[in-house]
């Protein structure tokens, strides 16, 4: 079996943490009345997120990650990887469209192109 390498980016732990204080604190909230119960959810969604999301890159491509999906996108459909303004990744695909890559900042580009196999000096060319 090859080894693949996958560069793995994923969103600050903390938020998983804040999330279970949360969980922990809205228990007396929802304990109180059957009908508060749904408050719950809020927090346990976050948490979930907060394990869960982020992008993926190996050399097949990059994998997003979502709280309830994720979606393939093939490098052959990826036709610039950059930086918004705020500092984000963002991916402009060959249709025109552009993406933005959870948990991925502009500084981790030369480490996302890396995991596709590439020399980021090769890709400045």
């Amino acid at each position: 079996m090859p080894r693949t390498d996958t560069a793995r980016f994923r969103h600050n732990q903390a938020i998983l943490v804040g999330a279970i204080v949360a969980t922990i604190g809205a228990l007396p909230l929802a304990s109180a009345r059957t009908y508060l119960l749904p408050v719950l959810a809020v927090p346990l969604a976050v948490a979930v997120w907060a394990w869960r999301a982020g992008t993926d890159a190996d050399v097949q491509g990059l994998r997003v990650r979502a709280l309830a999906g994720e979606l393939r996108i093939p490098w052959d459909q990826v036709v610039e990887l950059t930086a918004d303004p705020r500092g984000r990744a963002v991916a402009r695909l060959d249709d025109g469209r552009w993406f933005m890559l959870p948990a991925v900042r502009g500084a981790d580009l030369p480490r996302l192109v890396a995991a596709a196999g590439h020399d980021a000096a090769e890709s400045d060319q």
